[in-house]
């Protein structure tokens, strides 16, 4: 069984949501089942697969807010390089 939703001639989605679904999963989305022996139960297999390639392509990821280290975890940082350095140049031989 097969279901095919025709993004560009459908009335559902606005214009931005078409060109999203366009942009991410073509003009024609498309869900296929042939899982199991009953054709009622793969019907209804092949729309849910299509309602999930439709949600995931209307789907907008979230942006990303840059963020900074804290000044303790610089500090931390920046203080277990001395320590390290430190260890490192106890190792030198004696000039």
């Amino acid at each position: 069984m097969e279901a095919v939703f025709d993004v560009e001639a459908s009335a559902a989605l606005t214009e931005r949501q078409k060109q999203r679904v366009l942009r991410k999963a073509g003009p024609v989305l498309r869900g296929i089942a042939q899982d199991e022996r009953s054709q009622a139960r793969n019907r209804e297999l092949a729309t849910e697969r299509l309602a999930d390639a439709l949600r995931e392509a209307l789907h907008v990821p979230r942006r990303r807010k840059p963020t900074k280290p804290s000044r303790a975890s610089v500090e931390r940082r920046l203080e277990s390089k001395r320590r390290r350095s430190q260890t490192k140049r106890l190792r030198r031989p004696p000039s």
